[in-house]
């Protein structure tokens, strides 16, 4: 049951950091940011998915555990 709830929690968690990912990508691509800006947004990013594998590895799980069958609508990532 634990692994279980870990493994939506950080489907949840991965789910975010995409949204994120883009998002960054959005404002890099809009001019929205100075070179400072990107570069502390570009290693925020990794380090948030550096500790997503991180506790992924901890709970057992592989990368296709986080990638969730949305039936008719595919895959989640």
């Amino acid at each position: 049951m634990q692994r279980g709830l870990g493994q939506l929690v950080l489907t949840v968690v991965k789910l975010l950091h995409v949204l994120l990912e883009r998002q960054a990508i959005r404002r890099v691509d809009g001019g929205d940011l100075d070179e400072d800006e990107i570069e502390q947004l570009g290693l925020a990013l990794m380090r948030q998915s550096e500790e997503i594998d991180r506790l992924r590895r901890l709970l057992g799980l592989e990368e296709q555990d986080l990638n969730l069958d949305l039936g008719p609508l595919g895959k989640l990532f």
